[in-house]
Protein backbone atom coordinates (compact mmCIF):
# COMPACT_ATOMS: atom_id res chain seq x y z
CA UNK A 1 0.00 0.00 0.00
CA UNK A 2 1.05 3.14 -1.10
CA UNK A 3 2.05 5.35 1.59
CA UNK A 4 0.30 9.18 2.17
CA UNK A 5 2.50 12.27 2.35
CA UNK A 6 3.71 14.57 -0.88
CA UNK A 7 7.14 12.85 -0.97
CA UNK A 8 5.91 9.55 -0.52
CA UNK A 9 3.73 9.53 -3.02
CA UNK A 10 5.92 11.59 -5.17
CA UNK A 11 8.09 7.97 -4.83
CA UNK A 12 5.46 5.57 -5.06
CA UNK A 13 3.26 7.00 -7.55
CA UNK A 14 5.34 10.06 -9.43
CA UNK A 15 2.66 10.45 -12.45
CA UNK A 16 -0.52 10.13 -10.25
CA UNK A 17 -1.79 13.80 -10.74
CA UNK A 18 -2.09 15.90 -7.83
CA UNK A 19 -3.12 19.55 -9.08
CA UNK A 20 -5.08 20.63 -12.22
CA UNK A 21 -4.95 24.17 -12.87
CA UNK A 22 -6.81 26.77 -13.97
CA UNK A 23 -5.39 26.71 -17.28
CA UNK A 24 -6.33 22.70 -17.00
CA UNK A 25 -2.51 22.16 -16.72
CA UNK A 26 -1.90 18.79 -14.76
CA UNK A 27 0.89 18.26 -12.32
CA UNK A 28 2.34 15.17 -11.08
CA UNK A 29 3.14 14.41 -7.79
CA UNK A 30 6.94 14.30 -8.74
CA UNK A 31 6.68 17.34 -10.45
CA UNK A 32 4.78 19.08 -7.27
CA UNK A 33 7.53 17.77 -4.96
CA UNK A 34 10.36 18.66 -7.07
CA UNK A 35 8.61 21.83 -6.99
CA UNK A 36 8.57 22.60 -3.37
CA UNK A 37 12.33 21.18 -2.68
CA UNK A 38 13.65 23.63 -4.90
CA UNK A 39 11.77 26.91 -3.60
CA UNK A 40 12.79 25.16 0.20
CA UNK A 41 16.36 25.24 -1.12
CA UNK A 42 16.35 28.53 -2.50
CA UNK A 43 14.61 29.78 1.57
CA UNK A 44 17.55 27.72 2.59
CA UNK A 45 20.13 29.21 0.69
CA UNK A 46 18.82 32.92 1.17
CA UNK A 47 19.63 31.86 4.87
CA UNK A 48 16.05 31.52 6.52
CA UNK A 49 15.67 29.07 9.57
CA UNK A 50 13.09 27.56 11.26
CA UNK A 51 10.85 29.53 12.94
CA UNK A 52 11.17 32.45 10.06
CA UNK A 53 8.44 33.68 8.00
CA UNK A 54 7.45 33.88 4.33
CA UNK A 55 4.13 35.82 2.81
CA UNK A 56 2.56 34.85 -0.36
CA UNK A 57 0.19 37.16 -2.40
CA UNK A 58 -0.58 34.36 -5.40
CA UNK A 59 -3.87 33.34 -6.86
CA UNK A 60 -4.93 29.68 -6.85
CA UNK A 61 -1.92 28.15 -8.56
CA UNK A 62 0.40 24.80 -8.53
CA UNK A 63 2.82 27.67 -7.63
CA UNK A 64 0.92 28.28 -4.87
CA UNK A 65 0.75 25.06 -3.48
CA UNK A 66 4.59 24.18 -3.94
CA UNK A 67 5.23 27.02 -2.28
CA UNK A 68 3.17 26.02 0.57
CA UNK A 69 4.81 22.68 0.74
CA UNK A 70 8.42 23.96 0.66
CA UNK A 71 7.83 26.24 3.93
CA UNK A 72 6.04 22.84 5.42
CA UNK A 73 9.48 20.76 4.99
CA UNK A 74 11.79 23.55 6.39
CA UNK A 75 10.45 24.74 9.58
CA UNK A 76 9.01 28.27 8.03
CA UNK A 77 5.90 29.63 8.75
CA UNK A 78 4.03 30.86 5.80
CA UNK A 79 1.16 33.65 5.60
CA UNK A 80 -1.26 33.66 2.68
CA UNK A 81 -2.61 37.11 1.97
CA UNK A 82 -5.78 38.41 1.18
CA UNK A 83 -5.36 39.62 -2.76
CA UNK A 84 -7.88 41.38 -2.21
CA UNK A 85 -6.28 43.94 0.46
CA UNK A 86 -4.76 47.13 -0.85
CA UNK A 87 -0.91 48.25 -0.06
CA UNK A 88 -1.30 49.69 3.29
CA UNK A 89 -3.31 46.33 4.53
CA UNK A 90 -0.38 43.95 2.85
CA UNK A 91 2.25 45.69 3.88
CA UNK A 92 1.43 46.07 8.12
CA UNK A 93 0.88 41.78 7.71
CA UNK A 94 4.47 41.88 6.14
CA UNK A 95 5.82 43.87 8.66
CA UNK A 96 3.96 42.78 12.04
CA UNK A 97 4.65 38.94 10.94
CA UNK A 98 8.59 39.63 10.18
CA UNK A 99 8.54 38.27 6.70
CA UNK A 100 11.83 37.66 5.73
CA UNK A 101 10.34 36.44 1.86
CA UNK A 102 7.89 38.23 0.22
CA UNK A 103 6.49 36.47 -3.00
CA UNK A 104 3.63 37.50 -5.58
CA UNK A 105 1.52 37.65 -8.63
CA UNK A 106 2.04 41.16 -11.07
CA UNK A 107 -1.28 40.77 -11.13
CA UNK A 108 -1.40 42.29 -7.71
CA UNK A 109 1.93 44.44 -8.77
CA UNK A 110 0.36 47.86 -7.16
CA UNK A 111 -0.15 46.57 -4.00
CA UNK A 112 3.22 44.28 -3.66
CA UNK A 113 5.42 47.11 -4.75
CA UNK A 114 3.79 49.03 -1.74
CA UNK A 115 3.61 46.13 0.49
CA UNK A 116 6.99 45.01 0.05
CA UNK A 117 8.98 47.86 0.80
CA UNK A 118 10.24 45.90 4.11
CA UNK A 119 11.72 43.23 2.68
CA UNK A 120 14.36 42.49 0.97
CA UNK A 121 13.86 39.20 -0.84
CA UNK A 122 10.88 39.70 -3.07
CA UNK A 123 9.94 36.96 -6.00
CA UNK A 124 7.07 37.54 -8.51
CA UNK A 125 5.22 35.12 -10.69
CA UNK A 126 5.28 37.80 -13.98
CA UNK A 127 6.70 40.75 -13.56
CA UNK A 128 7.21 43.59 -10.87
CA UNK A 129 9.91 46.38 -10.75
CA UNK A 130 12.21 45.16 -7.93
CA UNK A 131 11.33 41.75 -7.55
CA UNK A 132 13.21 38.47 -8.89
CA UNK A 133 11.66 36.15 -10.81
CA UNK A 134 10.21 33.04 -8.94
CA UNK A 135 12.08 30.98 -11.08
CA UNK A 136 14.81 32.51 -9.64
CA UNK A 137 14.10 31.19 -6.11
CA UNK A 138 16.58 27.65 -5.55
CA UNK A 139 17.86 27.60 -8.94
CA UNK A 140 21.18 27.83 -8.39
CA UNK A 141 21.40 25.50 -5.23
CA UNK A 142 22.21 21.67 -5.59
CA UNK A 143 19.50 19.25 -6.20
CA UNK A 144 17.48 16.91 -4.10
CA UNK A 145 15.82 17.79 -1.04
CA UNK A 146 16.41 20.67 1.86
CA UNK A 147 19.42 19.58 3.66
CA UNK A 148 17.14 20.01 6.85
CA UNK A 149 13.75 19.20 6.64
CA UNK A 150 10.97 19.94 9.74
CA UNK A 151 7.93 20.80 9.55
CA UNK A 152 6.66 24.43 9.25
CA UNK A 153 3.31 26.08 9.91
CA UNK A 154 0.89 28.18 8.52
CA UNK A 155 -0.01 31.28 10.23
CA UNK A 156 -3.09 32.77 9.22
CA UNK A 157 -4.22 36.42 9.72
CA UNK A 158 -7.95 36.69 11.32
CA UNK A 159 -9.06 39.76 11.98
CA UNK A 160 -10.58 41.51 15.08
CA UNK A 161 -12.74 44.02 16.53
CA UNK A 162 -9.94 46.22 16.22
CA UNK A 163 -10.08 45.90 12.91
CA UNK A 164 -6.17 45.17 12.66
CA UNK A 165 -5.40 41.49 11.62
CA UNK A 166 -3.61 39.27 14.18
CA UNK A 167 -1.49 36.30 13.02
CA UNK A 168 -2.93 32.89 14.47
CA UNK A 169 0.57 31.25 15.35
CA UNK A 170 0.99 28.08 16.57
CA UNK A 171 4.02 26.58 18.19
CA UNK A 172 6.37 24.50 15.84
CA UNK A 173 5.88 20.64 16.23
CA UNK A 174 9.27 19.74 15.10
CA UNK A 175 8.37 16.77 13.32
CA UNK A 176 8.92 15.19 9.78
CA UNK A 177 7.28 16.68 7.06
CA UNK A 178 7.21 13.29 5.22
CA UNK A 179 4.43 12.09 8.46
CA UNK A 180 1.07 13.40 7.54
CA UNK A 181 -0.18 14.89 10.87
CA UNK A 182 -2.91 12.49 12.52
CA UNK A 183 -5.11 15.90 12.71
CA UNK A 184 -5.34 15.88 9.54
CA UNK A 185 -6.07 12.58 9.19
CA UNK A 186 -8.65 12.76 11.70
CA UNK A 187 -10.25 16.15 10.36
CA UNK A 188 -10.76 14.20 6.87
CA UNK A 189 -12.44 11.49 8.93
CA UNK A 190 -14.78 13.21 9.90
CA UNK A 191 -16.25 13.76 6.92
CA UNK A 192 -15.71 9.72 5.72
CA UNK A 193 -12.82 10.93 3.49
CA UNK A 194 -9.77 8.08 2.91
CA UNK A 195 -6.71 8.05 1.44
CA UNK A 196 -6.45 7.93 -2.70
CA UNK A 197 -9.78 5.76 -2.69
CA UNK A 198 -10.00 7.71 -6.30
CA UNK A 199 -11.07 10.80 -4.65
CA UNK A 200 -11.05 14.19 -5.99
CA UNK A 201 -10.99 17.37 -4.49
CA UNK A 202 -12.24 21.21 -6.26
CA UNK A 203 -11.28 24.04 -4.90
CA UNK A 204 -13.30 26.94 -6.12
CA UNK A 205 -12.25 29.80 -3.65
CA UNK A 206 -8.55 31.68 -2.86
CA UNK A 207 -6.41 29.67 -1.13
CA UNK A 208 -5.51 32.43 1.25
CA UNK A 209 -8.92 31.31 2.94
CA UNK A 210 -7.33 29.00 6.47
CA UNK A 211 -10.23 26.62 5.60
CA UNK A 212 -9.44 26.30 1.77
CA UNK A 213 -6.00 26.22 2.30
CA UNK A 214 -6.04 23.10 4.53
CA UNK A 215 -8.56 21.38 2.55
CA UNK A 216 -6.38 21.58 -0.79
CA UNK A 217 -2.83 20.47 1.27
CA UNK A 218 -4.51 17.60 3.25
CA UNK A 219 -6.21 16.70 -0.01
CA UNK A 220 -2.60 16.57 -1.61
CA UNK A 221 -1.16 14.70 1.55
CA UNK A 222 -3.73 12.27 1.23
CA UNK A 223 -3.38 10.77 -2.37
CA UNK A 224 -6.15 12.83 -3.96
CA UNK A 225 -5.84 15.33 -7.00
CA UNK A 226 -6.84 19.00 -6.43
CA UNK A 227 -8.88 20.57 -8.93
CA UNK A 228 -7.79 24.86 -8.86
CA UNK A 229 -10.46 27.03 -9.95
CA UNK A 230 -9.03 30.47 -10.71
CA UNK A 231 -12.20 32.25 -10.15
CA UNK A 232 -15.56 30.13 -8.74
CA UNK A 233 -18.51 30.58 -11.56
CA UNK A 234 -21.14 28.29 -10.97
CA UNK A 235 -21.94 26.45 -14.02
CA UNK A 236 -17.80 26.24 -14.78
CA UNK A 237 -18.35 24.21 -11.47
CA UNK A 238 -20.90 21.62 -12.30
CA UNK A 239 -18.36 21.16 -15.54
CA UNK A 240 -14.90 20.37 -13.71
CA UNK A 241 -17.24 18.05 -11.37
CA UNK A 242 -18.86 16.20 -14.20
CA UNK A 243 -15.25 16.11 -16.16
CA UNK A 244 -13.03 15.04 -13.47
CA UNK A 245 -15.65 13.05 -11.44
CA UNK A 246 -14.77 15.39 -8.26
CA UNK A 247 -15.93 14.10 -5.16
CA UNK A 248 -15.41 16.21 -2.60
CA UNK A 249 -14.96 19.88 -1.92
CA UNK A 250 -15.00 23.03 0.51
CA UNK A 251 -18.03 25.58 -0.29
CA UNK A 252 -19.78 28.42 1.56
CA UNK A 253 -23.57 29.32 1.29
CA UNK A 254 -23.17 31.99 -1.27
CA UNK A 255 -22.04 29.23 -3.72
CA UNK A 256 -25.09 27.38 -3.14
CA UNK A 257 -27.40 30.05 -3.96
CA UNK A 258 -25.58 31.03 -7.08
CA UNK A 259 -25.47 27.78 -8.08
CA UNK A 260 -29.45 27.39 -7.27
CA UNK A 261 -29.77 30.29 -9.34
CA UNK A 262 -28.75 29.02 -12.54
CA UNK A 263 -31.54 27.64 -14.86
CA UNK A 264 -32.91 24.10 -13.62
CA UNK A 265 -32.01 23.20 -17.81
CA UNK A 266 -27.96 23.71 -16.62
CA UNK A 267 -28.27 22.42 -13.96
CA UNK A 268 -29.68 19.24 -15.65
CA UNK A 269 -27.00 19.28 -18.19
CA UNK A 270 -24.18 18.25 -15.79
CA UNK A 271 -23.62 14.47 -14.21
CA UNK A 272 -23.03 15.54 -10.08
CA UNK A 273 -23.25 11.55 -9.23
CA UNK A 274 -19.42 11.18 -8.40
CA UNK A 275 -19.58 14.07 -5.62
CA UNK A 276 -19.26 11.86 -1.76
CA UNK A 277 -19.42 14.82 0.40
CA UNK A 278 -19.63 18.59 -0.16
CA UNK A 279 -18.56 20.33 2.65
CA UNK A 280 -20.15 23.84 3.61
CA UNK A 281 -19.28 26.33 6.84
CA UNK A 282 -17.50 29.96 6.80
CA UNK A 283 -21.27 31.43 7.10
CA UNK A 284 -24.87 30.61 8.18
CA UNK A 285 -26.54 28.85 5.23
CA UNK A 286 -30.31 29.76 4.89
CA UNK A 287 -32.65 26.56 5.57
CA UNK A 288 -34.29 26.93 2.02
CA UNK A 289 -31.05 27.44 0.19
CA UNK A 290 -29.73 23.78 1.96
CA UNK A 291 -32.87 22.04 1.39
CA UNK A 292 -32.98 22.85 -2.31
CA UNK A 293 -29.19 21.69 -2.45
CA UNK A 294 -30.07 18.27 -0.60
CA UNK A 295 -33.00 17.45 -3.09
CA UNK A 296 -30.37 18.14 -6.01
CA UNK A 297 -27.22 17.24 -4.77
CA UNK A 298 -28.50 14.59 -1.93
CA UNK A 299 -27.11 13.19 1.05
CA UNK A 300 -23.83 14.52 0.36
CA UNK A 301 -23.96 17.82 1.91
CA UNK A 302 -21.91 18.58 5.42
CA UNK A 303 -21.70 21.50 7.80
CA UNK A 304 -19.45 22.13 9.87
CA UNK A 305 -18.54 24.93 12.34
CA UNK A 306 -15.34 25.99 13.29
CA UNK A 307 -12.50 28.42 13.53
CA UNK A 308 -8.40 29.10 12.32
CA UNK A 309 -7.87 28.92 16.68
CA UNK A 310 -9.16 25.53 16.66
CA UNK A 311 -12.01 22.86 17.94
CA UNK A 312 -15.26 22.50 16.00
CA UNK A 313 -18.37 20.93 15.85
CA UNK A 314 -20.26 18.78 12.34
CA UNK A 315 -23.35 17.56 10.99
CA UNK A 316 -24.39 15.63 8.37
CA UNK A 317 -27.20 15.51 5.64
CA UNK A 318 -29.07 13.04 7.72
CA UNK A 319 -28.90 14.54 10.97
CA UNK A 320 -29.52 18.25 9.49
CA UNK A 321 -32.66 17.14 8.32
CA UNK A 322 -33.31 16.32 12.22
CA UNK A 323 -32.36 19.20 13.41
CA UNK A 324 -32.51 21.86 11.05
CA UNK A 325 -30.69 25.38 11.55
CA UNK A 326 -27.84 23.00 13.69
CA UNK A 327 -24.50 23.41 13.15
CA UNK A 328 -24.21 20.16 14.65
CA UNK A 329 -22.14 18.52 17.66
CA UNK A 330 -18.31 18.53 18.25
CA UNK A 331 -16.06 16.74 16.94
CA UNK A 332 -14.30 13.53 18.40
CA UNK A 333 -11.72 15.20 20.92
CA UNK A 334 -13.12 18.94 20.90
CA UNK A 335 -15.14 20.82 23.31
CA UNK A 336 -18.20 23.08 22.45
CA UNK A 337 -19.74 24.59 25.60
CA UNK A 338 -22.14 27.32 25.86
CA UNK A 339 -20.98 29.50 28.62
CA UNK A 340 -22.80 32.98 30.55
CA UNK A 341 -20.71 36.11 31.27
CA UNK A 342 -19.18 34.24 33.97
CA UNK A 343 -18.25 31.52 32.70
CA UNK A 344 -20.67 28.58 34.05
CA UNK A 345 -22.28 26.21 32.05
CA UNK A 346 -26.01 27.38 30.69
CA UNK A 347 -28.63 25.60 30.84
CA UNK A 348 -29.81 23.54 27.53
CA UNK A 349 -31.83 25.75 25.33
CA UNK A 350 -30.84 28.71 26.84
CA UNK A 351 -28.29 31.77 25.00
CA UNK A 352 -24.99 32.17 26.07
CA UNK A 353 -21.31 32.72 24.33
CA UNK A 354 -20.26 29.52 22.58
CA UNK A 355 -16.70 28.43 23.94
CA UNK A 356 -14.57 25.81 22.09
CA UNK A 357 -11.29 23.67 22.27
CA UNK A 358 -9.57 21.20 20.75
CA UNK A 359 -7.34 18.51 22.91
CA UNK A 360 -4.88 20.07 23.98
CA UNK A 361 -3.90 22.38 21.21
CA UNK A 362 -2.20 25.90 22.31
CA UNK A 363 -2.11 29.11 19.80
CA UNK A 364 -1.85 32.65 20.60
CA UNK A 365 -2.47 35.91 18.50
CA UNK A 366 0.80 37.04 17.23
CA UNK A 367 2.24 40.06 19.13
CA UNK A 368 -1.19 40.79 20.78
CA UNK A 369 -1.40 38.51 24.22
CA UNK A 370 -4.47 40.61 25.90
CA UNK A 371 -6.38 39.21 22.62
CA UNK A 372 -5.04 36.07 23.41
CA UNK A 373 -6.30 36.41 26.88
CA UNK A 374 -9.42 37.74 26.27
CA UNK A 375 -10.76 35.36 24.14
CA UNK A 376 -10.41 32.36 27.05
CA UNK A 377 -11.89 30.72 29.71
CA UNK A 378 -9.48 28.67 31.30
CA UNK A 379 -8.64 26.20 28.32
CA UNK A 380 -11.28 27.48 26.31
CA UNK A 381 -11.86 30.19 23.54
CA UNK A 382 -14.83 32.13 21.74
CA UNK A 383 -15.18 33.98 18.78
CA UNK A 384 -17.72 35.54 20.07
CA UNK A 385 -20.76 34.04 18.61
CA UNK A 386 -23.79 33.36 20.84
CA UNK A 387 -25.82 30.03 20.37
CA UNK A 388 -27.63 27.37 22.79
CA UNK A 389 -27.10 23.65 22.93
CA UNK A 390 -29.77 21.24 22.49
CA UNK A 391 -30.85 18.14 24.88
CA UNK A 392 -28.95 16.15 22.26
CA UNK A 393 -25.84 18.68 22.71
CA UNK A 394 -25.92 20.23 18.90
CA UNK A 395 -25.13 23.21 18.80
CA UNK A 396 -27.67 26.22 17.31
CA UNK A 397 -26.32 29.85 16.23
CA UNK A 398 -28.38 32.75 17.18
CA UNK A 399 -25.51 35.52 16.41
CA UNK A 400 -22.88 35.95 15.42
CA UNK A 401 -19.48 37.77 16.99
CA UNK A 402 -21.46 41.08 18.34
CA UNK A 403 -20.75 43.39 15.32
CA UNK A 404 -18.69 41.09 12.53
CA UNK A 405 -20.64 40.75 8.97
CA UNK A 406 -20.02 37.56 6.80
CA UNK A 407 -20.53 38.35 2.93
CA UNK A 408 -19.65 35.73 0.73
CA UNK A 409 -18.46 34.03 3.37
CA UNK A 410 -15.61 36.40 4.59
CA UNK A 411 -15.36 37.77 7.81
CA UNK A 412 -15.76 41.41 7.34
CA UNK A 413 -14.91 43.89 10.75
CA UNK A 414 -17.36 47.03 10.81
CA UNK A 415 -14.36 48.76 12.86
CA UNK A 416 -11.78 48.42 10.42
CA UNK A 417 -14.01 50.28 8.23
CA UNK A 418 -15.40 52.88 11.17
CA UNK A 419 -11.22 53.12 11.54
CA UNK A 420 -10.58 54.73 8.42
CA UNK A 421 -13.69 56.90 7.18
CA UNK A 422 -13.74 58.33 10.58
CA UNK A 423 -10.75 60.45 10.52
CA UNK A 424 -12.74 62.09 7.44
CA UNK A 425 -12.93 65.80 7.70
CA UNK A 426 -16.00 65.40 6.49
CA UNK A 427 -17.29 62.79 8.78
CA UNK A 428 -18.44 63.60 12.21
CA UNK A 429 -19.22 60.20 13.63
CA UNK A 430 -20.10 56.74 11.53
CA UNK A 431 -21.39 53.22 12.36
CA UNK A 432 -20.85 50.16 9.92
CA UNK A 433 -22.53 47.25 10.03
CA UNK A 434 -24.22 44.12 7.81
CA UNK A 435 -28.46 43.78 6.33
CA UNK A 436 -29.40 40.53 5.28
CA UNK A 437 -28.41 40.45 1.23
CA UNK A 438 -30.32 37.50 -0.61
CA UNK A 439 -27.05 36.74 -2.46
CA UNK A 440 -24.29 37.36 -0.26
CA UNK A 441 -25.67 36.57 2.91
CA UNK A 442 -25.02 40.70 4.29
CA UNK A 443 -24.01 43.88 2.63
CA UNK A 444 -22.45 46.32 4.52
CA UNK A 445 -24.41 49.44 5.34
CA UNK A 446 -22.94 52.81 6.84
CA UNK A 447 -24.26 55.30 8.51
CA UNK A 448 -22.78 58.69 9.17
CA UNK A 449 -23.43 61.51 10.98
CA UNK A 450 -22.07 64.58 8.67
CA UNK A 451 -19.45 67.28 10.18
CA UNK A 452 -20.78 70.56 11.11
CA UNK A 453 -21.64 72.50 7.90
CA UNK A 454 -21.83 69.23 6.09
CA UNK A 455 -25.00 69.01 3.90
CA UNK A 456 -25.35 65.30 3.29
CA UNK A 457 -26.07 64.38 -0.18
CA UNK A 458 -25.38 62.11 -2.74
CA UNK A 459 -22.10 64.02 -4.14
CA UNK A 460 -20.85 63.55 -0.31
CA UNK A 461 -21.53 59.89 -0.83
CA UNK A 462 -19.49 59.84 -3.82
CA UNK A 463 -16.67 61.47 -1.79
CA UNK A 464 -16.27 59.35 1.16
CA UNK A 465 -16.51 55.82 -1.53
CA UNK A 466 -13.84 57.26 -3.35
CA UNK A 467 -11.69 57.95 -0.70
CA UNK A 468 -12.58 54.52 1.10
CA UNK A 469 -11.10 52.89 -2.59
CA UNK A 470 -7.96 54.51 -1.70
CA UNK A 471 -7.86 52.98 2.13
CA UNK A 472 -9.83 49.55 2.21
CA UNK A 473 -10.31 46.70 -0.08
CA UNK A 474 -13.14 46.29 -2.53
CA UNK A 475 -15.04 43.27 -1.03
CA UNK A 476 -14.81 46.19 2.42
CA UNK A 477 -16.62 49.48 0.98
CA UNK A 478 -20.41 49.89 2.25
CA UNK A 479 -22.44 49.14 -0.31
CA UNK A 480 -24.56 51.90 0.48
CA UNK A 481 -24.38 55.57 3.45
CA UNK A 482 -27.35 56.76 5.30
CA UNK A 483 -26.90 60.03 6.93
CA UNK A 484 -28.25 60.72 11.03
CA UNK A 485 -28.25 64.16 12.31
CA UNK A 486 -26.60 62.23 15.71
CA UNK A 487 -25.61 59.05 16.17
CA UNK A 488 -27.44 56.97 19.63
CA UNK A 489 -24.63 56.73 21.78
CA UNK A 490 -24.90 56.74 25.66
CA UNK A 491 -23.39 59.36 27.95
CA UNK A 492 -20.31 57.07 28.06
CA UNK A 493 -19.72 57.02 24.24
CA UNK A 494 -20.93 53.72 23.55
CA UNK A 495 -22.67 53.39 20.28
CA UNK A 496 -25.94 51.64 20.26
CA UNK A 497 -25.26 49.96 16.87
CA UNK A 498 -27.86 47.16 17.51
CA UNK A 499 -30.17 49.96 18.18
CA UNK A 500 -28.92 51.38 14.82
CA UNK A 501 -29.39 48.29 12.86
CA UNK A 502 -32.59 46.95 13.71
CA UNK A 503 -34.09 50.34 12.06
CA UNK A 504 -33.47 48.68 8.72
CA UNK A 505 -34.46 45.71 9.72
Amino acid sequence: MTAIGLWNIAADLPDHPAVVDPDGAVVTYQELAARANRFGRGFQELGLQPGDTVVMALPNSADLLALYFAVLQTGLYVVPVNWHLVGPEVAYIVEDSGAKVFIAHERFAEMAAEAGNAVDAKFAVGDIPGFQPLDALGASASPGRPEARTAGAPMVYTSGTTGRPKGVRRPLTGGDPDDVPPASMWFFGIFGIKPFDEHVHICGSPLYHTAVLNFAGISIQMGHTVVLMEKWEPEEMLRLIQEHRVTHSHMVPTQFHRLMALPESTRARYDVSSLRVMIHGAAPCPLETKRRMLDWWGPVVVEYYAATEGGGTSITAEEWLRKPGSVGKAWPGSVVRVLDDHGNDMPVGELGLVYMKMGASTFEYHKDKAKTLASRVGDLFTLGDVGHLDEDGYLYLHDRKADMIISGGVNIYPAEIEGELAVHPKVADIAVFGLPHADWGEEIKAVVQPAPGVVADDSLTEELLEYAKSRLAKFKLPRSIDYIEEMPRDPNGKLYKRKLRANYL
